[in-house]
């Protein structure tokens, strides 16, 4: 087995205090997906942020995929507890969960890339809920690894469902994240509100 490391990057302003947002019973319609919802793992703020560019623009549900047991916020304790996890295959238990998965036709799921997949409680969220039918979209917060093995992982735990583009964010993505977020949807057949 090769070793395969991540980088983890906080933004310097991270002082948001994330609240899990579902409103539903809102209808929301896209083109081609129907009812969509943001769910989301972030440790240092870019999936996050990116996250809530996404929900400003579709107007979409949204959901934090919070471990009851938190990571550290010490960048080397969470390395060594990230790589650990994914050893063990863990599916750490998510504090948050999603009532009525039913009506989602369409997931964009956010994550950043933790030893070249997805974190763990990104895996819990994929095996709580059946996705057969439904189209998963992932955005990736990467610090040069871009999406790595995760979108074959993805695919893995929810194998009937459909996989559509993906969104590569390099670190927080930069100045041109709400345009390179805009064509992403646009790509995807998402249309903006």
């Amino acid at each position: 087995m090769s070793n395969i490391g991540f980088r983890v990057a906080r933004n310097g302003d991270n002082n948001s205090d994330t609240t899990v947002v579902s409103d539903t019973n809102r209808d929301l319609q896209t083109e081609n997906s129907g009812n969509i919802l943001i769910a989301y793992f972030s440790w240092s703020g870019n999936t996050e942020n990116a996250a809530r560019i996404i929900r400003e623009k579709t107007g979409a549900d949204i959901i934090e995929l919070n471990p009851v047991e938190p990571y550290s916020e010490n960048y080397n304790e969470v390395l060594d507890e990230a790589q650990e996890d994914m050893n063990n295959d863990a599916r750490p238990e998510l504090a948050n969960h999603v009532e009525n998965m039913e009506q989602y036709d369409t997931i964009l799921l956010g994550y950043p890339n933790w030893w070249a997949t997805i974190p763990m409680p990104v895996a819990s969220f994929l095996e709580e809920y059946d996705f057969s039918g439904k189209t998963i979209i992932p955005f990736c917060s990467h610090g040069g690894g871009e999406f790595g093995q995760s979108i074959t992982d993805i695919s893995k735990l929810a194998p009937n469902s459909k996989i559509g583009e993906g969104l590569s964010i390099h670190y927080s993505g930069g100045s041109s994240l709400e345009s390179d977020i805009s064509d992403w949807l646009s790509s995807n057949g998402i249309q903006e509100q």
